[in-house]
């Protein structure tokens, strides 16, 4: 019988990490399994372990099928390294947190040294904003998101992700190798069942994206949904995602105190990725995204 357990266990979590893409939404539970799917590969060391004392190599093999299957899909991003190489930009993404009173603390932490910052659930006015203005020259706020620059910002406005209420903005920023469009995005939460919203905001997001015919374009914010998620293929691609091309390990971001997923990207065309990570932001229940990225001259 223990056997038998092992075995059909192993099974299923072979072909729920293969195949999840093949899984009914489930009311919006199946896209939360998949904002989690690099944890399930936790479960094989644990049936490995068990595997052993029943001594039987057909239970054993069993189990590395579906440890196999986590190798392929996820060992490329543990042994990745950084591409390097010369860059021009380095921005960074942060939720600083509605209720964080060391937001301040937090992004003068994570913008030392960045050429351009994006802020999500910033108070109007509050420590996040007022120690960002302190750092940078160049500034657009709508609602609760904004982006900071050290180059001039030569067209601002907000964009419609389809809410009640305006949590993104599209900016123009004047950079020495030329323009570059970058917006800033905090689309509706995610729980599992729970994700319709999330899934209409995202799908505004892509056809923002998709009518832009900007040849540099920068995308950054909490967009609350994780890159195994698979409601996020309409963006990536086309984008590409500087965590995935130029980060080492996953760069989980939420939650602060043990990150167990990446809700929050940098996603961009047109640019080349040298390198990305995840850094603490004080206070927050999200760490912050940064990339450094290469700009090539306008066309």
């Amino acid at each position: 019988m223990l056997r038998r357990s092992i075995i059909a266990v192993a099974g299923v979590l072979a072909l729920i990490l293969g195949g999840h893409r093949l899984l009914p939404e489930l009311g919006g539970f199946t896209p939360v399994l998949e904002s989690l799917l690099p944890w399930l590969g936790v479960a094989v060391p644990v049936l490995l372990v068990v595997a052993l004392f029943t001594r039987s190599w057909q239970v054993i093999v069993a189990v590395l099928v579906p440890a196999a299957v986590w190798g392929v899909m996820f060992g490329p991003a543990l042994l990745r390294s950084p591409p390097g190489g010369p860059s021009d930009l380095s921005v960074a993404t942060v939720n600083v947190g509605v209720t964080n009173a060391a937001s301040g603390r937090a992004v003068r932490a994570v913008s030392k040294g960045r050429d351009l910052i994006a802020a999500q659930e910033l108070t109007p006015g509050g420590p996040a904003a007022k120690a960002l203005g302190e750092r940078f020259p160049h500034h657009y706020q709508v609602s609760t998101v904004g982006l900071w620059s050290r180059f001039p910002i030569v067209e601002a406005r907000k964009a419609d992700i389809g809410l009640d209420w305006v949590r993104a903005l599209r900016a123009v920023v004047r950079t020495p190798k030329g323009k570059l469009t970058v917006y800033v995005m905090h689309l509706a939460s995610a729980r599992p069942g729970k994700t319709a919203q999330r899934d209409e905001t995202l799908a505004h997001a892509r056809k923002i994206i998709e009518r832009d015919e900007s040849e540099h374009l920068l995308l950054l914010g909490d967009l609350n949904t994780a890159t195994t998620d698979r409601k996020r293929s309409g963006l990536v691609p086309p984008l590409s995602d500087a965590q995935q091309e130029a980060g080492s390990g996953f760069g989980f971001t939420w939650p602060s105190s043990f990150p167990l997923t990446r809700p929050d990207h940098i996603l961009y065309r047109g640019l080349t990725a040298t390198s990305a990570g995840v850094e603490p932001a004080a206070g927050s229940d999200h760490r912050a995204a940064y990339a450094s990225l290469r700009l090539g001259e306008s066309s």
